[in-house]
């Protein structure tokens, strides 16, 4: 289901799909990674412990040729990646920097502005960023959120909001 809305003179798609498993979560990661927007992209992932955020990040960066372990960043809160030169997609993101956020254990939304994360944000590259609510109002306005819930059934209900061009054009 597509819906186009506008919450404060900002166009917005949102859309809700349905994972039934790992499967689907890794394939929309999969078709994730081949989209060009991606490499500029501010994704923040929301969902309760276990939904399946740093799953889906995992099935993305692999997407994106990133090789080797891929740890969640709880108490690191930052991990940096870069893809493989020899990736299929590499001269698409062969200069892509990516960053993956996990703020789940910040106490006060200030420790974002004290870890120095202004400068990262406000370089080119991909940014993931899990349990964002937690660094306040100090992140930008994110391109895309990926909201994940939990079925009874451990499938999972996903809404897509877009809340740029980019993230318009990552739901494409």
């Amino acid at each position: 289901m597509i819906e186009l809305m506008t919450v404060k003179d900002h166009p917005l798609i949102v859309k809700k799909i349905t994972w039934p498993d790992e499967a689907a979560t890794q394939a929309f990661a999969l078709a994730l990674a081949r989209q060009p927007a991606i490499g500029g992209a501010l994704i923040e992932l929301q969902g309760d412990l276990g939904a399946g955020k740093t799953t889906l990040v995992r099935h993305l960066l692999k997407g994106l040729g990133v090789q080797g372990r891929i740890k969640s960043p709880t108490y690191a809160v930052v991990e940096p990646y870069t893809p493989a030169a020899s990736h299929p997609h590499s001269s698409l993101q062969s200069e892509l920097n990516i960053w993956h956020f996990d703020f789940f254990r910040f106490n006060d939304p200030r420790e974002w502005e004290e870890a120095g994360f202004r400068d990262i944000f406000a370089n080119p590259g991909l940014k993931l960023v899990e349990w964002p609510e937690k660094a306040g109002d100090h992140l930008p306005q994110p391109d895309l959120l990926i909201h994940i819930e939990v079925l009874a059934d451990e499938s999972r209900v996903v809404t897509l909001t877009a809340y740029s061009a980019t993230g318009a054009e990552l739901l494409a």
